[in-house]
């Protein structure tokens, strides 16, 4: 079997970010004693329902998980190597905010175990980072980076970019400033207006616009470019790395395999016997922890994937990859054909319009089809 990705979710943070539509939340006390104990109770129950497997990486996600304590952090990782079987080069990310105070506590998470951090940088710009509802400057970010490389093997950090006012210059200045530090791996987001979130609000008030379709366009070009001058090239729609620094967790989710999700609303996709199994835990923190206690666990839903959703599911995150979908392990997790699943004549004219290309073992998306691939996913699937 492939291995095995853990993602656990740590659910708080100090503040919601405006555009943030995750399953976070602010509490003046954090209750991380019985939080930390829900999730080994958790990840117990976790490991005894799906019996001997790999762990290939584990990431560590919120809200801001480096608001734990470092001694938190490993109490879960030497619980998971201790219930599964680790991965010679098992990868163990940790998302971390960079503010002084978190920063601080990375020679710990790395004595904990950590060989990976994410760091939710998001702008270089200071108006911009008031402007998104970020609490630390700039400077603050930098500085935290530049600690983090001396301390992590590997190193990451996020930007969002297509803001209110954001021109093609100063995107580029600040997309160059961040790749100047040499990072191997970057993950750089569009902003879009989600739902519920403070910013959906606002937009629908017309307090601020966002650039159009054709300028958030450009700004994306601009971005596989001037990575590209840095030695880190797109390997999904959103992410670039050097080459063998891509994240080894998240290719899990898009390359569809194995993940378990433990924590407030974690999502998972599990195999057990012959059915793959998707699960999602209980939102509200309180709530979730009590489920844990009452049951040893804080499952709020679980459902068999039918082979057919498996396949519609396995396409939606293949061809967010540069690499696309490999043919054969395609069949192997669904029990379904690639070409059954998508239209003969519209994958016919995606072809033609260099939107997707096939290959004798592999489908996947062009640089302009990964550009449109909401449209081109809802034409091709039959």
């Amino acid at each position: 079997m492939q291995p095995l990705a853990l993602y656990i979710h740590w659910p708080f943070c100090l503040s919601k970010c405006p555009y943030c539509d995750f399953n976070s939340h602010v509490r003046e006390r954090i209750p991380e004693a019985a939080i930390i104990a829900a999730l080994r109770a958790e990840l117990r129950y976790e490991a005894a329902r799906l019996g001997p497997r790999r762990l290939g990486s584990i990431f560590f996600g919120g809200g801001t998980p480096s608001l734990m304590a470092p001694t938190s952090v490993a109490a879960l990782i030497d619980d998971a190597a201790g219930l599964f079987a680790i991965d010679p080069e098992i990868e163990i990310t940790l998302e971390a905010n960079p503010t002084s105070v978190e920063a601080a506590r990375f020679v710990g998470y790395r004595a904990a175990g950590v060989n990976r951090v994410s760091m939710g940088v998001q702008s270089l710009d200071d108006a911009a980072l008031r402007f998104l509802g970020r609490t630390h400057s700039s400077a603050d970010a930098m500085t935290a980076v530049r600690l983090a490389r001396d301390i992590f093997p590997r190193v990451s950090f996020d930007l969002i970019y297509a803001r209110p006012g954001q021109s093609h210059a100063d995107w580029q200045a600040e997309l160059s400033r961040a790749l100047a530090v040499g990072l191997d791996h970057l993950s750089l987001y569009q902003l879009t207006i989600e739902p519920g979130t403070q910013f959906a609000t606002r937009y629908a008030r017309a307090e601020f616009a966002l650039p159009d379709d054709d300028e958030a366009a450009a700004l994306y070009d601009a971005t596989g470019e001037i990575a590209a001058r840095y030695g880190l090239h797109a390997y999904e729609i959103s992410n670039y790395a050097r080459p063998g620094q891509e994240s080894r967790h998240n290719l899990a989710y898009w390359r569809y395999q194995d993940y378990a999700g433990i924590g407030p609303g974690a999502h998972g996709r599990i195999a057990i016997g012959d059915q793959l199994r998707a699960t999602r835990r209980h939102r509200a923190p309180e709530e979730w922890a009590q489920r844990v206690q009452n049951a040893g666990h804080g499952m709020a839903e679980e459902q068999a994937v039918e082979p057919d959703e498996r396949a519609r599911e396995a396409v939606l995150m293949g061809l967010r990859l540069t690499e696309g979908i490999d043919s054969a392990a395609f069949f192997a997790r669904t029990q379904r054909r690639l070409a059954d699943l998508l239209d003969p004549a519209i994958l016919d004219q995606a072809v033609l319009a260099d939107y997707i290309n096939v290959t004798p073992t592999h489908l996947i998306a062009t640089a302009e089809g990964r550009k449109r691939l909401d449209a081109l996913l809802a034409a091709l699937l039959n």
